[in-house]
């Protein structure tokens, strides 16, 4: 598509506001203001969606609420990656046809990554009838005229036809929080792996201007913010649709120049488009986290084949190798599939060994799930799921040995941290996270909450470090 195509023009943004005035005009006089509830589930990309709907909601007269029996509005924001994540939102729907029973005038709204497919709307249209509105990503945008439609209507709508989307830039936000935001620099994917949804339900790969990028993370480093996160499905091929010689390594170039004390992190990466000039930016950047999450998925030619990931175990080693010798102190992680179909032992225990090569720092791990509408969901999967387990204890077994080593390093050592909330611990109270983002629980006043400190490590276990802050 051409550029200009793909961008939602100003006045298509300024319709949008048109509803949103519109709706504010039919809220305001109500006798109590109207409260919404926006339940997010899924990738840090739909956080960053979740919070444009919530500031087209709050814009709109909607105040938040974590109580779906008191909100006027319910929206759904969705995720479609694996089947658990499909299965709790049928759960949510069900379990809101007593809130609607007891609420008639509430607005059930379904969107997000999940809505999109139409397996999922014809399922949404005749079994979920409570339901008023369904919208995939790529009408997120239009949230205001679609919720006005069914508000004057009171009809029912549908809003997932299959296009590449657009970009809409200068609709309103409300961010979760004041210590770490999300920033999208670029929507959807070209990649196709043969297990991913994703490509299906979100379109093209799409970047957004840089000038826009840099102005945000501007504002949010003038408002406080400590850590931002630039978001996309593949951040490393940003910029290639752009027509201009500028890519993520200039991006993250840019936004570095930025003063201020902050963090800048991003994600997620493909090991197809990771080039040395990327970690070349990252190693001479002083507010980019030396951490890396670097998808790798199989440790075996042949699975990475028919996973349609365009790389080889050598060639992934030698990217890790690169990026190691540039920044000597990274945290690397990455994702794993287990059990894919056709997977043999032998090839899932070359993933084993790939992880004893390259010693993760952390890893996230997954058995297949077959996404319906993927061409992996239709291949012969003849090893049952009991033998997968198998595969995947073996797995966890090692990387867990690797992260409990790695962390009881920290014992004795003091790392510099961003304290970002409260834990659920009471012996230390403040969640923490390092530079490489491990977890860190530490004692300290609660009033530190949104600060960089130093903290003095003084124990560990496989999933986090624990210790006290000193300054």
């Amino acid at each position: 598509m051409e550029r200009k195509d793909i961008l939602v023009s100003a006045e298509e943004v300024a319709r949008q506001k048109e509803y949103i005035e519109k709706i504010r005009a039919i809220t305001g006089v109500l006798r109590r203001a109207p409260r919404s509830l926006v339940d997010t589930f899924g990738c840090q990309q739909n956080v960053a969606d979740g919070e444009r709907l919530a500031g087209m909601l709050a814009e709109m007269g909607f105040e938040p609420t974590s109580d779906a029996n008191a909100a006027d509005v319910v929206l759904l924001n969705t995720c479609a990656i694996r089947e658990h994540a499909e299965k709790r939102v049928f759960g949510e729907l069900g379990e809101l046809t007593h809130t609607k029973e007891a609420n008639p005038e509430q607005i059930i709204v379904l969107c997000g990554c999940m809505a999109q497919q139409k397996r999922i709307a014809d399922k949404v249209k005749e079994s979920y009838r409570h339901v008023d509105l369904v919208l995939g990503p790529q009408a997120e945008w239009r949230l205001p005229e679609l919720l006005y439609g069914v508000l004057t209507t009171h009809k029912r709508a549908f809003s997932i036809e299959d296009e590449h989307g657009r970009i809409a830039e200068d609709l309103p936000v409300k961010r979760d929080g004041t210590v770490r935001a999300w920033v999208s620099i670029m929507y959807g994917c070209n990649n196709f792996c043969s297990y991913c949804i994703v490509p299906y339900v979100r379109g093209r790969e799409r970047s957004r201007d840089p000038e826009k990028i840099i102005a945000e993370c501007r504002e949010l480093i003038a408002a406080g913010y400590k850590e931002i996160y630039l978001l996309g499905q593949n951040v490393n091929s940003y910029g290639n649709d752009l027509d201009i010689d500028y890519d993520f390594a200039d991006l993250l170039t840019a936004i570095d120049a930025i003063p201020g004390e902050y963090w800048l992190r991003f994600m997620s990466s493909q090991p197809k488009d990771a080039t040395p000039k990327l970690f070349d930016a990252m190693a001479r950047c002083a507010h980019v986290a030396k951490c890396l999450h670097l998808p790798v998925q199989s440790g075996n030619d042949r699975v990475l084949k028919a996973m349609r990931r365009p790389y080889t175990r050598k060639g992934y080693l030698e990217l890790i190798h690169y990026a190691r010798k540039a920044m000597p102190g990274l945290v690397l992680t990455s994702d794993v599939i287990i059990g894919f179909p056709g997977e043999t032992e032998d090839e899932a225990m070359d993933t084993v060994s790939l992880v004893k090569e390259a010693k993760f720092d952390a890893l996230f791990t997954f058995i297949f799930s077959p996404r319906p509408g993927t061409p992996a969901a239709e291949m012969d999967d003849p090893v049952p799921r009991a033998e997968k387990q198998k595969w995947f204890d073996r797995l966890l077994d090692v990387q867990n040995g690797y992260s409990a080593e790695k962390h009881a390093a920290y014992v004795g050592k003091t790392v510099r941290v961003l304290i970002d909330g409260e834990s659920d611990d009471a012996d230390y109270p403040l969640s923490c996270r390092t530079e490489g983002n491990r977890l860190v629980r530490a004692k300290g006043d609660r009033a530190l909450i949104g600060s960089f400190a130093e903290v003095k490590i003084t124990d560990s276990n496989t999933w986090a470090l624990y210790g006290e802050v000193t300054a």
